[in-house]
């Protein structure tokens, strides 16, 4: 349990701090990623019902066997598509 714990802060330090390192700080990245968590179930919301139409409709043949790759796949590529980062904001000017 003490390492389970132990993992778990060390993840959410190295989290924390990859985070920041990133252009646009912190705040910046945790809107990224909240957006790709967003996207992540979504996709993932797709994935269940789809896998559940053809189970209950198509249990045996092509469908089955290739289809729900192919999908995952699709799926996959959209996230990735999708889950990129915008174009960066202009930066502010510096006040002096």
């Amino acid at each position: 349990m003490r390492g389970f714990l132990i993992g778990l802060l060390l993840l959410v330090f190295l989290s924390i701090t990859i985070l920041s390192l990133r252009p646009g700080g912190f705040r910046r990245q945790l809107r990224f990623a909240a957006r790709r968590l967003r996207l992540a179930i979504v996709l993932g919301g797709i994935y269940l019902v789809a896998t559940t139409l053809v189970r209950i409709f198509f249990p045996d043949g092509a469908l089955a066997d290739w289809g729900l790759p192919a999908l995952a796949i699709v799926l996959a590529i959209v996230f990735v598509v999708l889950g990129q980062d915008t174009s960066p904001r202009p930066e502010r000017a510096s006040r002096l």
